[in-house]
């Protein structure tokens, strides 16, 4: 099974910025099985989205031409617990793109209230490199059509982006 820790973006802008949504429910497997009787969305989690969202913008910007892995979170604060009925809004921006690594910086917001905050440094492993092929091309594309990328994304010129074939 995999995990997806967003359920939609709300904002992409190539190489530069998105915004993506995680509505965190009640009806999830590990709300149950993280604190019983006290359902939350462990911080672990939570920096799962939130290197999803970065990743896939980091992914997109060196054109999915390499493996975009979590490397290492340079810091994460967390500032309250995510429960059943919120919604996550994690806006991750490109610090620093260098052809062996980037770093992000993600937000993660419930309401107008900052939930938490990290960095993340993100490696890009040639394939080969010993790093499992996760996705098909046409897995991505699929998930990335769910996701409503291609909804709302945009070049850094504000032209929508489009569907690219690997």
């Amino acid at each position: 099974m995999r995990w997806f820790w967003i359920d939609r973006f709300e904002e992409f802008v190539r190489g530069s910025r998105a915004v993506a949504i995680k509505n965190v429910s009640l009806a999830e497997e590990h709300m149950h099985d993280h604190f019983p009787g006290l359902p939350l969305m462990p911080n672990s989690l939570i920096v799962e989205g939130m290197a999803q969202t970065a990743g896939l913008l980091v992914a997109d910007a060196i054109d999915f031409n390499r493996r975009v892995v979590l490397a290492k979170v340079a810091a994460a604060t967390f500032h309250f617990d995510a429960v059943p009925g919120d919604t996550l809004r994690f806006d991750a921006s490109v610090l620093d793109l260098k052809p062996a690594g980037s770093l992000t910086k993600v937000t993660s917001m419930i309401g107008d209230q900052l939930q938490g905050e990290a960095e993340l440094f993100f490696a890009h492993l040639e394939p080969g490199e010993g790093v499992p092929t996760l996705f098909s091309p046409d897995e991505l594309l699929t998930w990335l059509d769910h996701l409503r990328l291609f909804d709302v994304g945009k070049d850094q010129e504000g032209k929508p982006l489009l569907r690219r074939d690997w």
